[in-house]
């Protein structure tokens, strides 16, 4: 069980401090899947960096299976079972996926168990296997890579910081077969900070983070539907004439002032090329217009004899 008590962090200094995180205090219970969410800024990332030592607290205690580790070193806590997924995680050139999945397990692993940790993060281990973790992997095959390394490292507490940041549409849908397999095992507690619906879909419990503190906390059958009711509420543009259909922004659960901003800027930025595209249309309706009205005039002129015959009738006339 991970429990924060009274944990604060700021940085600056003494005469002008900025509070990062202030005074929070929450329990994690084991085996549980927990997405953290919030707006931007709100310290969501340097309350993962907090549990795992990557950052020192200025204030508080933070305990894990009934030991202090607020002073431990990052090392220290990943003997304890603790594991960390960054934004972007890092490259190795000249290192093989085998071989950084055998260094995270502690020996070398055979080729079988290699294979069923690449597996079950979505990726062939006949393709994978002996390639090298460098600039050759995508970012969602990156970051797949770094999920199977915590899986054969077999940690108990894994913390995985914006998993969908920076990677396509498909990567991402493996990201959340990886997670959701992770879920159905229940061998670890796993702490996500996303803003991702359909990772928030797979949490037993959510906590959204703003300005330093805990917002509100709760299941995602109670936190969930109030996020998108709030960026509904707040993206509900009525359709008049000519404006405009009603734009829904909720791919992201962020907090409503943040969701009213995007939505405004997404309405305004739709009202300006439905307005070009008007333009164009009504400069092309009328440009078909005066040319009809020309060949119309043309047409009268050759047949009714109103301005001679056409050009190339007396272009004809002069070969004769």
């Amino acid at each position: 069980m991970l429990e924060l008590k009274n944990v604060s962090f700021s940085v600056g200094s003494a005469d002008d401090e900025l509070e990062i995180i202030d005074d929070i205090s929450i329990t994690f219970d084991d085996g549980k899947f927990v997405v953290i969410t919030g707006p931007n800024g709100g310290g969501k990332s340097t309350l993962a960096k907090l549990i795992m030592g990557i950052e020192q607290p200025t204030a508080g205690q933070i305990i894990y299976n009934g030991t202090d580790i607020t002073h431990m070193s990052i090392t220290e806590r990943a003997k304890l079972g603790i594991g960390y997924a960054f934004q972007q995680p890092p490259r190795f050139k000249g290192l093989t996926v085998r071989r950084l999945l055998s260094l995270a397990h502690g020996s070398e692993l055979p080729e079988d168990a290699c294979c069923a940790y690449l597996t079950s993060v979505g990726l062939c281990s006949r393709e994978y296997l002996n390639r090298e973790v460098d600039a050759s992997l995508s970012g969602g095959e990156v970051k797949r890579v770094e999920i199977a390394t915590l899986m054969a490292r077999k940690v108990d507490l894994a913390i995985f910081d914006e998993p969908e940041a920076g990677i396509d549409l498909w990567s991402f849908a493996m990201l959340v077969e990886s997670f959701r397999s992770m879920c159905k095992n229940r061998y670890e507690t796993v702490i996500v900070i996303s803003h991702q619906e359909r990772i928030m879909q797979l949490a037993d419990e959510m906590i959204v983070v703003e300005k330093g503190k805990i917002r509100t906390r709760g299941t995602k059958e109670e936190i969930l539907p109030q996020l998108l009711g709030e960026l509904e509420e707040s993206c509900d543009f009525n359709r008049k004439d000519g404006a405009v259909k009603e734009s829904r922004y909720v791919a992201s659960a962020h907090d409503s002032r943040y969701g009213r901003a995007a939505c405004r800027r997404r309405v305004q930025h739709q009202k300006k090329r439905a307005g070009r595209r008007k333009a164009v249309e009504r400069e092309y309706h009328d440009r078909a217009q005066k040319r009809q009205a020309r060949h119309r005039h043309i047409y009268k002129a050759v047949h009714k004899g109103r301005g001679g015959s056409h050009p190339r009738h007396n272009h004809r006339e002069r070969n004769k």
